[in-house]
């Protein structure tokens, strides 16, 4: 199936959570399909027939079928289906009733990997990628009183995708975000982007597109507490460019501040909370806000260990980011993806700075001309989502790309997109490409040129030895940007004891020696501005096949796959004491 023959979603309709919404949540009636045969002409399960004579059948049926939680993973919640990468088909039955003058979109906040969806028997569209929202207007398909909606979800692995064929992370299929019906009126406000100008402390710009019929129409913005109250005009196309003065209080990690930010027309309203920071770099610095800042972070997959699944709400996001706080971190890497809404407006609220990426990760075919076309529209859907959180500073381009010509031009034109699309934030990528020498390490990868800030993914100690005492290595920078070692560490098994000098010994010891050799390195490079170990706790990935040890999971976490702290916890946490108490 290529993606060309797709009805793609299109970014209808911003800030979902804060509008008119019919959670379509809960149980879905599910049909398991391994050989994709559901789509065929002579067994189409989108629409759901049922036998009507006594000769007519037909070779499926929702009725009576198994039931998966949405949203979720199917792999986690049951037991056959831990390893099962292939369709599943998907029904929710819900009711409701149309009103005069109003629009009804489908959105989804994430569904592994493609989804086709039908609404009453009619396909709405499809999208591609398992990490971002997607949408469709389903006004016309809609009746009053009952409605179904049947969801085709299939995560087949794909050497043209993004992710492409291998990665580090169990391969959850399914609905696994939020599914919303939301009504707004024809003539709505679509979308907005309103966030301080880059480098100034007292103007809010942006922008306010509204859909519906074109034309002139007057736009207000209400911020009670700062007493604004900004009227504009739309052009012929429903754009409307904002700029006004205002002194807000500036968000921080230390005093993470949202205000109510009211955007009316004459026929639709839309609220939010927003936070007003400044990010910016200066020589080898990160500054927010005009200050010099390290980022004291922490790699997080979108997994929750104890139950090894997705991670998909509120409460998930909480528990994330409130051990991120408890190991002292004012930073998070959601790596290798976009996560759940839920995560970044938590981190919003929590005062945690975000570094968000899409998955462009080892493995991908930069010389296929549709690679840039797909992860171009991933950033637009990553940027659509999230460019009014004030905890996102750093968008990421990829993960562990080897160079080559057609990667550097592929992220470069990418590099430029971001940019186009949100002025105001850093670009970032991780590459663990750098030259050793002796006791020097050089960073060599040419994407450094198009970035704002490095990342580095070195795991000295671990898949490389060092080269030397740690505390005697000496980094190089011949591009003078910020460093963010992106990527450290190695793995024990929580609760197994053995030499500190001894890789193979997979132990607690030997992690937490790693670590603090790692600590004696970073702080002998003056250019490094923060530090993301690998990773908050242990996560699912088949391809980790050591018996003993691994047992099908990665094992570098901080933290078990119970949520239990080893003993390299507590030297970061130590490290990240320092590094705050010499900021304040």
């Amino acid at each position: 199936m290529a993606l060309g023959l797709f009805v793609q979603a299109q970014w209808l309709v911003a800030n979902v959570a804060g509008r008119n919404t019919l959670s379509l949540n809960g149980s879905w009636a599910v049909i398991v399909d391994p050989f994709n045969v559901g789509e065929s002409n002579w067994k189409p399960i989108w629409k759901d027939q049922h036998a009507t004579g006594v000769h007519d059948f037909y070779e499926y049926a929702f009725d009576n079928a198994i039931g998966l939680q949405v949203p979720g993973d199917w792999n986690s919640q049951r037991n056959d289906l831990l390893y099962y990468e292939g369709t599943v088909w998907y029904k929710k039955i819900f009711q409701y009733q149309p009103a005069h003058g109003q629009l009804s979109f489908l959105c989804f906040g994430g569904a592994n990997y493609i989804a086709d969806v039908y609404c009453n028997g009619i396909k709405a569209g499809s999208h591609e990628g398992g990490f971002t929202p997607f949408q469709f207007e389903v006004t016309h398909l809609l009746k009053a009183g009952t409605n179904e909606v049947i969801v085709r979800v299939n995560n087949w692995r794909r050497v043209d995708g993004i992710p492409a064929l291998n990665y580090d992370w169990w391969n959850y299929g399914g609905i696994t975000r939020d599914v919303d019906l939301v009504t707004t009126p024809t003539n709505y406000i679509q979308d907005y982007f309103i966030q301080l100008k880059k480098n100034d402390t007292s103007h809010i710009a942006g922008w306010i597109q509204l859909a519906g019929n074109n034309g002139l129409h007057k736009v207000t913005i209400h911020i009670p507490e700062l007493k604004v109250q900004y009227t504009t005009q739309t052009n012929a196309t429903g754009r409307a460019d904002i700029d006004f003065t205002a002194y807000p209080a500036l968000w921080s990690p230390e005093h993470p501040r949202l205000y109510q930010v009211q955007i009316t027309t004459a026929t639709d309203t839309v609220t939010e909370a927003i936070g007003f920071r400044t990010i910016a770099v200066k020589g080898t610095e990160i500054v927010l806000n005009g200050k010099p800042i390290f980022l004291r972070g922490i790699n997080i997959h979108e997994q929750i260990p104890q139950r090894a699944g997705r991670a998909y709400s509120t409460t998930d996001a909480t528990m994330l980011l409130g051990w991120a706080k408890q190991l002292g971190c004012n930073f998070v890497r959601l790596t290798h993806y976009p996560h759940n809404e839920h995560m970044v407006r938590m981190a919003d609220k929590m005062g945690i700075l975000l570094w968000e990426e899409i998955p462009l990760w080892q493995g991908i075919q930069f010389s296929n001309p549709v690679i840039l076309a797909k992860a171009n529209r991933l950033l637009d859907e990553m940027i659509e989502r999230d460019k009014n959180r004030s905890a996102i500073i750093l968008w990421s381009l990829s993960n562990e790309t080897t160079p080559s010509e057609s990667r550097d031009t592929t992220l470069t034109a990418m590099a430029a997109h971001a940019r186009a699309l949100d002025p105001t934030r850093l670009i970032t990528s991780a590459f663990n490409h750098v030259a050793y020498k002796n006791n020097t390490i050089t960073i060599d990868d040419s994407l450094s040129k198009v970035l704002d800030v490095v990342g580095v993914n070195e795991y000295i100690g671990w898949y490389t030895p060092w080269p030397g005492p740690p505390d005697a290595m000496v980094w190089k920078n011949p591009f003078h940007k910020p460093l963010i070692m992106s990527e450290f560490g190695g793995e024990a098994l929580y609760g197994h004891h053995g030499s500190k000098d001894t890789a193979s010994s997979w132990s607690e010891e030997y992690q937490e020696q790693l670590y603090k050799d790692q600590v004696a390195m970073f702080k002998k490079i003056p250019f490094l501005c923060g530090t993301t170990p690998w990773v908050l706790a242990d996560f699912r990935s088949p391809g980790r096949l050591q018996p003993l040890y691994q047992q099908g999971w990665n094992r570098k976490g901080l933290l078990s796959d119970k949520g239990y702290r080893k003993k390299a916890w507590y030297v970061i946490q130590k490290f990240y004491g320092e590094k705050e108490n010499i900021a304040h």
